[in-house]
């Protein structure tokens, strides 16, 4: 199982192709409003998520999740 930091190392690296306004990546970014994802790159970076992990996330827990560490604490909680 991997740990938080773990989870966010990986999301920061997966991260930095689709990080077009060069912003600094931390568990505070906002993954629409400062990154500026679509929601294609969402569900893509999602899949990159699920693939790495070899988990499953459910669609239904997206609307909570803003930030890279929400998003890394959602994993983290999914993947025991």
């Amino acid at each position: 199982m991997a740990d938080y930091r773990e989870y966010l190392e990986f999301m920061y690296g997966a991260l930095a192709s689709l990080n077009k306004k060069n912003v600094e990546l931390t568990e505070t970014t906002d993954l629409v409003a400062d990154i500026g994802l679509s929601s294609l790159e969402v569900m893509e970076f999602i899949e990159k998520i699920e693939d790495h992990f070899d988990i499953s996330i459910p669609l239904n827990i997206l609307p909570d999740v803003n930030t890279i560490g929400e998003l890394a604490q959602k994993v983290r909680d999914l993947n025991p």
